[in-house]
């Protein structure tokens, strides 16, 4: 009897442990206009020589054709710098089970314009640009396989990214800060891979900066940038994961369990940056 109890029970773990959804958690998808500026050149020369013992004859001839101009297209990208910080909230104030997803796949490379330019030049037919994938058509992306054993996926889009580099004098001293910050603005949806179902929908932002305190008017020291990035990966998580977690637990019972109840908002909070640091540096002339 014990044994069939024990038995059992390792039954219902294990079906505790296959029952937790999957997770896979995308970069950040961007698309980036770009402008670039090509040429296109044919030439064809023909040249002809008669002598005998009476006369000499030459003639030569050229044409060519030159095209020039600028072509605007759009990247299809993704930002893998801020995503990190997101899985490890889940991991610690979830029951989910995080799974890798696999790279955005762009499709092959395209001839560039100055390849379909001369092709339409030397054979009178320019080829047509193959439909490219979308980064932000997530449903294409799962039917491709990109998120294989997902139960859902937790797809994000950069919305903003500003850097911001200032230099203002203390009124009242011979002093200057120098703030650099960085703000991040993504918008965030859970979609189930079976279903295709929004279980939450959210958009959310981190920030970090760095203050310095110069001597002397106009001196320059470079940002400590790794630190700011740190920084609004730690706090972009955790809005991130105070806002999943606030439309998850009015989920359905199911996706609501998966949230712990003993991490909540507390443990888990937003990771919030540490305060911005002033540094005061004197600079010897």
């Amino acid at each position: 009897m014990k044994q069939l109890l024990t038995t059992a029970l390792l039954g219902l773990a294990c079906t505790a442990v296959f029952a937790q959804p999957r997770i896979a958690v995308t970069d950040l998808a961007y698309t980036q206009a770009v402008a670039e500026y090509f040429e296109a050149a044919t030439m064809k020369e023909q040249s002809t020589l008669n002598a005998n013992r009476n006369s000499l004859s030459a003639s030569h001839q050229a044409s060519g054709t030159y095209v020039a101009g600028r072509y605007s297209y759009v990247e299809q990208r993704e930002l893998g710098s801020f995503t990190n910080d997101i899985k490890g909230a889940l991991l610690k104030g979830t029951n989910f089970r995080l799974v890798q997803g696999k790279m955005f796949d762009a499709g092959a490379p395209q001839p560039t314009k100055a390849e379909q330019v001369l092709n339409q030049l030397q054979g009178g037919k320019m080829a047509k640009p193959v439909a490219q994938p979308q980064v932000h058509d997530i449903i294409a992306r799962i039917k491709k396989g990109e998120f294989p054993g997902a139960d859902y996926v937790l797809f994000g889009t950069l919305t903003s990214l500003q850097f911001r580099d200032t230099v203002s004098t203390i009124q009242g001293t011979t002093n200057a800060s120098h703030i650099f910050s960085l703000d991040l603005v993504a918008d965030f949806s859970l979609i189930s891979t079976k279903t295709y179902e929004i279980k939450a929908s959210f958009s959310a932002q981190g920030e970090g900066s760095e203050t310095k305190l110069l001597s002397n008017r106009g001196d320059v020291l470079p940002p400590n940038r790794g630190k700011v990035i740190r920084d609004t990966s730690k706090t972009l998580a955790g809005n991130v994961f105070e806002q999943f977690s606030d439309q998850i637990s009015m989920a359905e019972t199911g996706m609501a369990r998966q949230i712990r109840p003993t991490a909540g908002s507390r443990d888990v909070q937003s990771p919030a940056a540490p305060p911005a640091r002033t540094e005061s540096v004197t600079t010897l002339r």
